[in-house]
């Protein structure tokens, strides 16, 4: 039987809280619950209401939505310390999206009425909300530009640098957070295309890959790299266009 968690101490810690007065947290952790989900457990659906939000603890969780033709986009991916579902909360309005455990996972469950005592109370936790808010929405934005304007290689590789976090050692080793066919739907890419793209890059000397695992020689050069599509590779759905680029990049 595993011990119980010390909620208070786990809020205390995230972030978002840390300015909080020790008051304050023990008000909160008396409007939290822990949820535990194992991997592939749906948390909620499309279309739920939400009285509060979620703080991952461990594990990662999956946001994402159905096309029509019932294909799966990912939104985002959700790991440690991350959050989700406060704008749904202030809003009162469905949840847009239904949220999947990627692997076994560790969530609190913050409910709104100790979330508005907070605000109510500390004008810079209101702000820290905000801003949280503002980030995901910008975030949001950035995805639509990546969609938009860069090609499918080029939103590759950002995210692998993302995962890199340009370590000052000049290279880089990382796990993959999920699965190709996940990433490949967060980068709006067929998985076909995401696993051309990683086998060109990795011929290419810029990256290797072993499973998950990604190991990045030199961050410099995968950053100057001349982000124009290889030759090798090829959408699945289309032919190259008469600029290189295939008709989903």
């Amino acid at each position: 039987m595993s011990r119980q968690l010390n909620i208070a101490r786990l809020l205390a810690d995230l972030p978002l809280f840390q300015q909080l007065h020790a008051s304050e947290i023990i008000h909160l952790a008396a409007e939290t619950r822990e949820v535990r989900l194992d991997k592939g457990q749906i948390l909620f659906q499309k279309g739920d209401l939400l009285d509060g939000f979620y703080v991952v603890v461990q594990g990662q969780i999956k946001l994402a939505f159905s096309s029509v033709q019932g294909q799966e986009k990912v939104v985002s991916i959700i790991g440690p310390k991350g959050s989700f579902g406060e704008a749904v909360m202030f809003m009162e309005k469905p949840c847009p999206v239904f949220t999947q455990a990627l692997e076994d996972s560790h969530l609190l469950y913050i409910a709104k009425q100790g979330i508005f005592a907070a605000i109510d109370n500390d004008s810079a936790f209101a702000r820290r909300m905000l801003a949280g808010l503002s980030m995901r929405l910008h975030g949001l934005i950035r995805d639509v530009e990546d969609y938009s304007l860069h090609s499918s290689i080029q939103r590759v590789i950002g995210f692998l640098l993302q995962l890199a976090d340009r370590p000052a050692k000049g290279y880089a080793v990382f796990e993959l957070p999920a699965s190709k066919q996940i990433i490949a739907s967060r980068l709006n890419l067929t998985p076909e295309t995401f696993s051309r793209i990683l086998h060109s890059l990795s011929q290419s000397g810029l990256i290797t890959v072993k499973s998950k695992r990604i190991t990045v020689p030199d961050i410099a050069r995968l950053s100057r790299f001349d982000l124009t599509p290889l030759p090798c590779v090829k959408n699945a759905q289309g032919p190259p266009l008469s600029d290189g680029r295939t008709p989903l990049e």
